[in-house]
């Protein structure tokens, strides 16, 4: 049934509004209606669209749409009153690990070490002796990540020649027991190195030309595969053959980390892939001097390069402000949840976004709110959705909050009152 809902406060709206929801999309936003006996909304006019009433994501084409007025009678809707409630766009978990979790099961006490090789052997080593990846653990706690909010997900999915296609397969089956109500891109993800085991490529290959990935990862070309230039030359190689998009993560720190953070933006220039390039993490942004961050985040905006953050244990955070004055598009991820690398995390992108701006010292509610862009918009952006918003004609993904502002949502890591997915209420 097509939906109506009722005095909601849009993010950065002034008014309250009512939103109708036809076919999965958001077709109309009109001013509150206060008389109960049609509550009627009339259509929103392209004409009337004023950018100046909402928050400044309308340079990534998903800004709200307009304010309508006049009258037009309602169909058969189901109505729902929202009793002033803020609503958000569905948020976007743009880096996580959904293969690796261990969420439902058993408690696994961690004993990996804390050096980040030691990390990845110890994933390798035991994941099978825990079951990983498993598809009823990666259901539930989807349908976690889905009640807090999050419609949308990019995940890395670990591949070498040990695991086949294993980690695609599980997640595929629990995207699929959720019947289309949260959608999926699966990263194809050496984790354990791309060049440095042998096979792997080719199994890259292999997932990208399936359709089983969406996206070809890579990983410190240095730290890792130690060969940077082929490195590279493999990973954007592979996207421009199968037309995908691209997301590297980047742990490398200082002016080894800075160089390949440069020699991304090059190969993104030079390539045409301007938009479709993602750095994961990108820790050297943290670590280099204040001139030449300021020249690698004027190289990401040239080039469309999204960062993508966690803000996760100690590791440098992302300068959000200097990104946001920049042009340079932040998205956030909560990382591993509850998993053999990191016993933390619970799914939750509004806590995720209270971390980021706890971390980045953020206290001017409009640098807080930075963070929850990171959550929403800027996710949207880095997974290069043009479906995603608050406008007329976009799907409607959208939450419903217990907080007076955005600010106040993420401080508070306010209670999610309703979670649409595609127009459907999936939590409430």
């Amino acid at each position: 049934m097509d939906l109506l809902l009722c005095d909601a406060r849009m993010w950065g709206a002034e008014k309250p509004v009512d939103l109708r929801v036809v076919d999965g999309r958001l077709v109309e936003i009109a001013t509150h209606a206060d008389a109960d006996a049609s509550r009627s909304v009339a259509p929103a006019r392209a004409s009337e669209h004023r950018d100046s009433d909402f928050p400044d994501h309308a340079d990534r084409g998903s800004a709200p749409g307009a304010v309508g007025h006049g009258a037009r009678a309602a169909s058969t809707y189901r109505t729902i009153d929202l009793a002033g409630a803020l609503v958000l766009p569905g948020l976007v978990d743009a880096h996580c690990h959904l293969d690796k979790t261990l969420w439902g099961g058993p408690w696994v006490p961690n004993t990996a070490g804390n050096a980040l090789r030691d990390k990845i052997a110890y994933v390798q080593r035991r994941r099978a002796e825990f079951g990983v990846p498993d598809a009823e653990r990666i259901t539930a706690l989807l349908t976690a990540m889905l009640a807090a909010g999050t419609t949308r997900v990019r995940t890395h999915t670990d591949i070498c020649p040990e695991l086949g296609l294993d980690g695609f397969t599980a997640l595929a089956t629990a995207v699929d027991r959720l019947e289309g109500r949260i959608t999926v891109q699966q990263v194809a993800f050496p984790q354990f190195g791309m060049l440095t085991n042998p096979g792997t490529v080719e199994l890259m290959d292999r997932a990208l030309r399936t359709g089983a990935a969406q996206v070809v990862g890579g990983i410190d070309p240095a730290g890792v595969d130690r060969d940077p230039v082929r490195h590279l030359d493999t990973v954007f190689g592979l996207a421009l053959e199968h037309d995908v998009p691209i997301d590297v993560h980047l742990h490398d720190r200082g002016t080894l980390g800075a160089w390949q953070f440069e020699s991304i933006i090059e190969r993104t220039l030079a390539t045409g892939m301007n938009g479709r390039v993602t750095i994961g993490h990108g820790y050297a942004l943290g670590d280099v001097d204040a001139a030449r961050r300021a020249d690698l985040i004027a190289g990401s905006a040239e080039a469309g390069i999204s960062l993508a953050t966690c803000a996760a244990h100690d590791d440098p955070v992302a300068p959000l402000r200097e990104m946001h004055v920049a042009g340079a598009n932040l998205a956030l991820g909560n990382d591993g949840i509850r998993d053999l690398w990191s016993p933390y995390g619970d799914g939750d992108m509004m806590h995720r976004a209270h971390r980021l701006a706890e971390r980045a010292q953020c206290y001017a509610d409009e640098d807080i709110e930075l963070a929850l862009r990171a959550a929403t918009f800027g996710g949207a952006t880095a997974l290069g959705l043009t479906d995603y918003g608050l406008a007329p004609g976009l799907r409607a993904d959208l939450v419903a909050v217990e907080a007076d502002t955005a600010a106040e949502a993420v401080i508070a890591r306010a209670s999610r009152t309703l979670v649409l997915c595609d127009g459907e209420v999936v939590a409430a």
